[in-house]
C-alpha cells in the first residue's frame, strides 16, 4: 500500500542532506579560496553564519531520524 508519509520524509531528509553540504561547500570555498574570502571582509562571522546553517539542518534531519521513522 502507498504511504505518501515515507515519500515526504525521504524528500525531506533528502533537502536537509542537500542543503548541509550546499553550506559545507561554502566554508570549505571560503576556508581554501582568498578570492572568496576577500568578498567577505569578516570571514570569521560568515563562516559561523554558515555553521549555524549547517547546525539547523543537522537538527532537523536528527529529529527526523528519531521521532520520524520510515515505514
Amino acid at each position: 500500500m502507498y504511504h505518501m508519509r515515507d515519500d515526504v520524509l525521504k524528500a525531506s531528509k533528502l533537502l536537509y542532506k542537500a542543503q548541509i553540504e550546499k553550506h559545507k561547500v561554502n566554508v570549505e570555498n571560503m576556508l581554501n579560496n582568498t578570492v572568496g574570502v576577500a568578498e567577505h571582509p569578516d570571514i570569521v562571522e560568515t563562516i559561523e553564519k554558515e555553521i549555524s546553517i549547517i547546525a539547523e539542518y543537522d537538527d532537523k534531519l536528527k529529529v527526523l531520524k528519531k521521532y520520524f521513522r520510515e515505514r
